[in-house]
C-alpha cells in the first residue's frame, strides 16, 4: 500500500509542476510572443487576398527593405 501511495503522491506532483509550467508561459511568454507578433504585422507589407482563398484569414507579409524574409499575419481587410 504504500509503494502505491508513493507512487499517487510522484503523479501528484508531476501534474502540479506542469500545470505551473503551461500557467507560466500562458501568462508570461505567450503575451511577449503575441505582442512581438502583433507589432510585426502592424508594420507589415501584405499581398491582398487571393480571390481563390477568399474569405481569407492570412495573407502573405514581409517587412520593408527584406522582402525575402515572408510571414503570415491576420487578414484585416
Amino acid at each position: 500500500m504504500k509503494e502505491a501511495t508513493g507512487e499517487l503522491n510522484a503523479g501528484v506532483v508531476i501534474l502540479l509542476a506542469i500545470g505551473v509550467l503551461i500557467a507560466f508561459f500562458y501568462y508570461t511568454i505567450w503575451p511577449i510572443i503575441k505582442n512581438d507578433l502583433d507589432q510585426q504585422c502592424s508594420k507589415a507589407i501584405c499581398d491582398a487576398c487571393p480571390a481563390d482563398r477568399y474569405p481569407c484569414e492570412y495573407v502573405t507579409c514581409h517587412m520593408r527593405g527584406n522582402p525575402s524574409k515572408e510571414f503570415e499575419c491576420a487578414y484585416k481587410g
